[in-house]
């Protein structure tokens, strides 16, 4: 019976296996991997169709090995550490010269923070490739402890048992924004009873930042029915620009804008979450200088906003 496993099966399924092997358990292993128990779970799913055997016995306390998962793990071992050997050879030949960086954004950074982190890179580094990847946590995670990413850049959540090291660099703090002659910054400036008459655009609620910003708004006692919602990004800066529409969402998203002076922020009238962000990087694997050399930049271009930002306050 061939099954043709060097067509089918991935590396994915590799780290999936060797994880449930070190923890006896798919609760354990989804925390270890950064990804949702039911997301591992449908991925081993897909693993034992690819095989067709069964790999693991369910017990109270977790799982354990079938036979066929035995011999599937000593293999996933042996590929995923050979893979390590390659790794740290590579990393030995290029560490000193290496002049590319494979970053990992979150959407907020992705869209507001790396287009001008990398321009100004650029201007001062032309020799530096940037590679930039988007996705959710869910899915950077796993790539950045496999080594296919140097760093991910954004918001920074609750530590989880991932063995990553997290530095705070800037905060995300959802703002209210508007073209700088929207009415709702004249004197006093934004208020509960202003907010709540104003045509609002915002981001949908099927992201983690859309169902944030809603609970901010059930906190002011805006109706949430009335707002015009939207995915993309692109949509919600023409609305705003047109001088009629105000957003809330965190400020960084438009901080080309802010730079170029085309909208204005304020803080909520009530307080909002301060929402942490910066990086996040293996502690076992030195940065090389390329990542370094976009550190650099990063501070220095966040820097330049947050002052803009105060500015306009």
């Amino acid at each position: 019976m061939n099954r043709y496993l060097d067509q089918r099966l991935k590396l994915r399924h590799f780290r999936i296996i060797e994880a449930i092997a070190d923890h006896s358990s798919l609760l354990k292993a989804s925390a270890a991997l950064g990804v949702a128990q039911p997301a591992l779970t449908r991925s081993l799913q897909e693993i034992e169709d690819v095989l067709g055997v069964r790999l693991y016995d369910r017990h109270a306390k977790g799982v354990r090995e079938t036979p066929f998962g035995e011999a599937l793990t000593h293999t996933a071992r042996t590929v995923l550490a050979e893979l390590k050997l390659l790794d740290s050879q590579l990393d030995q030949l290029t560490r000193d010269t290496s002049v590319v960086v494979t970053v990992g954004a979150l959407p907020v950074a992705a869209v507001g923070v790396m287009p001008g982190v990398i321009a100004r890179l650029a201007e001062k580094r032309d020799d530096l490739q940037i590679r930039l990847v988007q996705g959710l946590s869910e899915q950077l995670v796993p790539e950045l402890n496999a080594g296919n990413l140097d760093l991910i850049v954004g918001r920074i959540y609750p530590l989880s048992p991932d063995g990553l090291t997290r530095e705070t660099l800037y905060h995300e703090p959802i703002s209210l924004m508007a073209h700088p002659d929207h009415a709702i910054f004249q004197a006093p400036g934004p208020t509960l009873e202003r907010l709540a008459k104003v045509k609002l655009v915002l981001p949908t609620v099927a992201t983690r930042l859309g169902q944030e910003i809603d609970h901010l708004l059930t906190e002011m006692g805006i109706d949430l029915t009335s707002p015009i919602r939207s995915s993309s990004l692109g949509f919600i800066r023409e609305m705003i620009q047109g001088k009629e529409f105000v957003t809330i969402m965190p400020s960084l998203m438009l901080a080309g804008d802010l730079l170029r002076g085309s909208i204005r922020i304020a803080p909520l009238p009530i307080e909002a979450p301060p929402r942490p962000a910066g990086l996040l990087y293996r502690s076992d694997k030195p940065l090389p200088p390329s990542a370094l050399a976009l550190i650099e930049a990063l501070r220095s271009y966040v820097g330049e906003v947050m002052a803009k930002g105060a500015e306009a306050l």
